[in-house]
């Protein structure tokens, strides 16, 4: 909804930075991989193959985020990413401690996109058992 806002260059930062937040927890699940493939489609590309979490470079894919407004974006779907898989992990909140200090966000606002985060994400799971759900 917020991604296809992007620029083209932010938007394949971002996917690069998703595949790192899902990955930053050691626990890369079905969830998270749904939420990616979501945004690719949002976005308009193709998801990435194979991505290494030790050659991402976190400082310099933040630079690649020019405006205030794609870097509320950014924030906000990763919230999502976050909340999806309903446990936000300590490297999950170190990361985002990064990401807000490094774009210069309040921290309260960061609280309120957390929320947001986890509402949506609650709501895209009920979603799947609605359209997943059987005939009766």
């Amino acid at each position: 909804m917020l991604l296809m806002q992007l620029e083209t260059r932010e938007k394949f930062s971002f996917l690069q930075l998703a595949h790192y937040l899902a990955r930053i927890d050691n626990s890369y699940g079905h969830r998270e991989e749904e939420i990616i493939l979501s945004y690719c489609l949002e976005m308009g590309i193709e998801n990435v193959d194979a991505f290494d979490i030790d050659t991402f470079c976190l400082e310099e894919n933040l630079n690649n985020y020019k405006t205030t407004r794609s870097q509320r974006i950014i924030l906000l779907e990763l919230m999502i990413l976050i909340h999806i898989d309903n446990n936000f992990h300590l490297n999950e909140k170190d990361l985002i401690k990064k990401i807000t200090e490094k774009f210069g966000f309040d921290l309260k606002d960061v609280d309120d996109y957390s929320q947001w985060g986890k509402s949506v994400a609650m709501l895209y799971q009920v979603a799947n058992i609605f359209i997943n759900e059987e005939n009766k």
